[in-house]
């Protein structure tokens, strides 16, 4: 008896990656790890303002992973499990950086698979140099100065660097 063949399996990796960080980075090799594609899913929230654009987020994200046919980057709306489905993805990557998260997570978890029950959530925690760090943190960061050079890919840094150093509408730099 033949084995069946091998199926390719494929994840999502959902988030708002404004911008995207290392710890995002190494979630993204872990899940290459469990399997064969990743679809980076940029999350469009009309209730957030992202200060950088969903094409300025895609190419930062594509530039990262340049001659990876395994990595994927697309936007998404609207439910995130129908669109894995609809991807015929076979899980969602969340990432799990502190107790705090899983609660909200497996909540998510949970309603995701009343939604969709061919869809798995999978909870990756990132290497414990990356632990502390999210988007958020980085910005807030780099909005004030701070040097976020080790904490971003390479050509991310001087992005957020342009971004807080335009003039505002009253001419003088972002605080």
């Amino acid at each position: 008896m033949n084995p069946a063949p091998h199926q390719p399996t494929t994840a999502i990796y959902p988030g708002t990656f404004d911008p995207i960080t290392n710890g995002h980075l190494d979630l993204i090799n872990r899940g290459l790890n469990l399997f064969d594609r990743i679809i980076v899913a940029i999350a469009i929230n009309p209730g957030k303002a992202p200060l950088f654009s969903l094409e300025e987020r895609c190419s930062m994200i594509l530039d990262c992973f340049q001659g990876n046919d395994r990595i994927e980057v697309d936007s998404v709306s609207g439910l995130l499990v129908e669109y894995a489905a609809r991807r015929q993805a076979r899980a969602i990557i969340r990432g799990l950086r502190a107790v705090s998260d899983f609660d909200y997570e497996f909540q998510l978890a949970l309603m995701n698979r009343k939604l969709e029950r061919s869809v798995e959530s999978v909870f990756l925690m990132p290497g414990f140099r990356w632990i502390f760090i999210s988007s958020s943190i980085v910005k807030d960061a780099a909005r004030h100065g701070g040097d976020v050079r080790d904490l971003v890919p390479e050509h991310v840094f001087p992005k957020l660097r342009e971004k807080f150093s335009q003039p505002t509408a009253s001419g003088g730099p972002v605080p």
